[in-house]
Order: structure tokens, then C-alpha cells, then sequence
């Protein structure tokens, strides 16, 4: 069994189609028709359910695929590992966050330091994000969200609590703190539902307010929560990370007293896939700038 035989399987179980995997791979597609039977006559078992010009991943195919999506990841590791250790490559990390603010000063800081570093940055809900991190596709995540597996590794970095920020016009602007029971009839704006901060505040609410946010607008970043906000739109939980270097919303935030509202920001990594040098000056680098950040 040969490599590109494997690359090849793995475009065309991807896209199911013969002719987008063959330009996808820049070959004719009769080779490529080829090179797959001959991958499925070596193995034994067909791959592909086929019907006229459509072919389909069958059982046999899909089991194939996740064994073989694994070996290029080794591969890739492999060729990240050995460039490493000759110093050819001067270094990229795929970074996921869950707050893209901090990431200006953070990264400048860094890169102050280490100028050939190059950064990929993710923002996806938390469960991607921890696919990604299993997989080997980020080299870390920077997140409140609580990941759990065995090949895991975390290190809290920050704890804060939750509040409440309310519009400059609103009945609850300039109090100090608000009751949760308060808060049940109020309009919020949100992350969508599948974002972890999203879950986590509706069930705190239920919890201990016995009711579920009324969420009337819902948007994928923090930016858009905030600046509806201050247009008047809505109110919105959140900690103080997410807003400090946005915005100043000091008078704006509200103390909740009766919930135990409260998040950790943690860095967290894989300890199964290889991290490059790189990787490991930034994790160090982020340990060092969280133990000194202070506002």
C-alpha cells in the first residue's frame, strides 16, 4: 500500500466524486479510477458503492477513512517534529479562542519577541474546538469552556465572575448589583446555542432563577453582543475579559448577587499529538503574561 494511494483515497471519499477529487489532485481521472481500484483490489473489499458516474463511501470506506485521516496526521507531526529538530522551519501556531480581544496585545507581545512566528487563529464553538484539538488540527485552545478527555491538558489561567451589562438608558443602569429573579423578563442578546458561555449562562439561570434568558437576538461573536448593547438593543451576561479592552462599560456592568456565576479561562492543549518548538515558547509565554496581568 502506497502513500499516494492513500492521498488519493482520501480526496475522493472527501468529495465522492471522481472528476472534482482527479482536478482536486491535478490527474487525469482515468489514473485516478485506477490507482482507487487498485487500493481496493490489494484490500480486498470494495471502498465505494458506485452507481453510474456517482460513487458513494460504503462501510467498509468509512472505517478506512478515519484510519487513514490518522496516518497523514502522523505524517504531518512527523514532518513538523524533524523540521523542528533542524531548525528549518521558523515556526506557525494554530491557536482557537474564545475571546479574540485579547489576542492584539497578547500576540504583540510575542511577537516583539519572536518575529518569525506565524499564528492561525480559530474561533469556532467549543465542540469544534476540541475536535480540532483531539485531531491535531490547533495546537492549542484559549478558552472558558471546561474540556474533558484523557489526552487533554489544561492550566487555568484566570477566574472571574459573570456580570450583567445593561444599556446606558436602562432601568437597571447605575445600580450596583441586581437579583436574578429581576433579570426573567428582560430582553438578551447572546452567542447562538451552541456556544459553551451560551449554555452555560441558561443553565445557571434555571438553576437558580428557575427561568431560561429570553434571548431575542442571537450573533457568533462577542463584538456583536457589545456593540448592540450599546446601542440599546438588549442585555447581556458576561465577564469581564470579554469587554475590558473593547469598550469601557465600567458603568454599565451589574453585579448579580444570588448566583455562583463565575468562569475560568484556560489554556488547554493535547498531550497525545507533537507540539512544536514554537508552540511550546508561546504556552510558556501565555502562563507568564496571565500571571502578570493585572487592570
Amino acid at each position: 500500500m502506497e502513500i499516494l494511494q492513500l492521498r488519493y483515497f482520501l480526496a475522493t471519499a472527501k468529495l465522492e466524486q471522481m472528476t472534482k477529487a482527479a482536478e482536486q489532485l491535478n490527474i487525469a481521472q482515468p489514473s485516478l479510477s485506477k490507482t482507487i481500484a487498485r487500493l481496493e483490489e490489494q484490500i480486498g473489499i470494495p471502498l465505494f458503492d458506485r452507481n453510474g458516474r456517482n460513487i458513494r463511501l460504503n462501510a467498509y470506506g468509512q472505517a478506512f477513512l478515519k484510519r487513514v485521516e490518522n496516518v497523514f496526521i502522523e505524517l504531518e507531526e512527523a514532518e513538523r517534529e524533524l523540521r523542528d529538530m533542524a531548525g528549518l522551519d521558523r515556526g506557525i501556531i494554530t491557536l482557537a479562542v474564545s475571546l479574540t480581544n485579547l489576542l492584539p496585545e497578547m500576540l504583540g507581545s510575542f511577537l516583539a519577541k519572536y518575529p518569525d512566528i506565524q499564528f492561525h487563529q480559530v474561533v469556532e464553538p467549543i465542540a469544534v474546538m476540541q475536535h480540532k484539538l483531539e485531531r491535531g488540527e490547533i495546537d492549542m485552545c484559549l478558552t472558558f469552556a471546561e474540556l474533558e478527555g484523557v489526552e487533554i491538558e489544561s492550566q487555568i489561567l484566570r477566574t472571574e465572575d459573570i456580570y450583567l451589562l445593561v444599556p446606558d438608558q436602562h432601568h437597571l443602569y447605575g445600580r450596583e448589583s441586581v437579583s436574578l429573579h429581576e433579570l426573567k423578563d428582560e430582553s438578551f442578546i447572546g452567542l447562538r446555542p451552541s456556544f459553551w458561555f451560551r449554555q452555560m449562562t441558561d443553565r445557571l439561570c434555571l438553576r437558580s432563577g428557575g427561568f431560561t434568558p429570553r434571548t431575542t437576538i442571537e450573533v457568533d461573536e462577542v463584538d456583536a453582543v457589545l456593540l448592540l448593547l450599546k446601542q440599546g438593543h438588549g442585555v447581556a451576561f458576561a465577564p469581564d475579559l470579554a469587554w475590558r479592552t473593547r469598550m469601557d462599560l465600567s458603568r454599565n456592568r451589574v453585579r448579580i448577587t444570588d448566583w455562583d456565576g463565575r468562569v475560568q479561562l484556560r489554556l488547554a492543549w493535547s498531550n497525545r499529538h507533537y507540539m512544536s518548538a514554537a508552540a511550546q515558547k508561546f504556552r510558556e509565554f501565555i502562563f507568564e503574561y496571565f500571571s502578570n496581568l493585572s487592570w
